[in-house]
């Protein structure tokens, strides 16, 4: 075997390990735009009793879904109309919305971990046979990535830590303080808010390169 084909030879596995790392390190991304998370109870105020959602269209996380039922969301200031439901309703109420639209409806919405609803902000839901007040729920979700324990193992993660996303293409940012959320029930994908993917151009079509910090965060 002359030198050139041996050099042709390493030049074709170097490609392939290059290829390697680098998909080992990349995270698809989806934009999740403003929705609430409604609790049994409020669903049946707000859309009468006994009501069940219907869906619209399955999400990527196993189980979850995107429902056809939207609401109107109200603060001092302003409302916005057609919140779209997900799917299946939940022990507790949880709006989610970035920062451009916590400014139209005159609120200030704590940044946090989807679930972690106490002492957030108020905020009123209004459907079609009822309206509600809620004293705390309204959040700006803490971007996030979802992933099984067998991604995790891969990227060398855990459960809680947070990452930073480097994410390229026409505007290249880079997202810090990422939270990882691993659970036998997560299929791996990035959940940034509409804020978040115009400052980076980013759709559902764009990958994150996961970086660990070198540091305690």
């Amino acid at each position: 075997m002359n030198e050139h084909a041996i050099q042709s030879i390493v030049d074709e596995v170097l490609a392939k390990l290059n290829g390697a790392t680098a998909n080992h390190s990349s995270v698809p991304m989806a934009v999740s735009a403003r929705h609430c998370h409604l609790s049994k109870s409020d669903l049946e105020s707000l859309f009468g009793e006994g009501y069940e959602l219907t869906k619209k269209a399955d999400l990527s996380q196993p189980g979850q879904f995107a429902a056809n039922e939207t609401i109107t969301i109200v603060g001092p200031r302003g409302s916005i109309e057609k919140v779209r439901i997900l799917g299946p309703a939940r022990h507790i109420t949880q709006v989610e919305v970035s920062r451009t639209d916590s400014v139209k409806l005159g609120l200030k919405p704590p940044l946090r971990e989807s679930g972690d609803i106490e002492g957030s902000a108020p905020i009123t839901l209004v459907g079609p046979r009822g309206s509600i007040y809620k004293s705390e729920g309204l959040i700006i979700a803490q971007a996030h990535i979802h992933m099984n324990p067998e991604d995790a193992a891969s990227f060398g993660v855990e459960n809680g830590e947070y990452v930073k996303i480097e994410v390229d293409g026409e505007r290249p940012v880079t997202l810090g303080k990422v939270l990882i959320r691993v659970s036998t029930r997560y299929k791996l994908e990035m959940h940034v808010d509409t804020d978040e993917a115009n400052a980076g151009l980013i759709t559902g079509k764009t990958m994150g390169k996961l970086k660990k910090y070198e540091g305690i965060v």
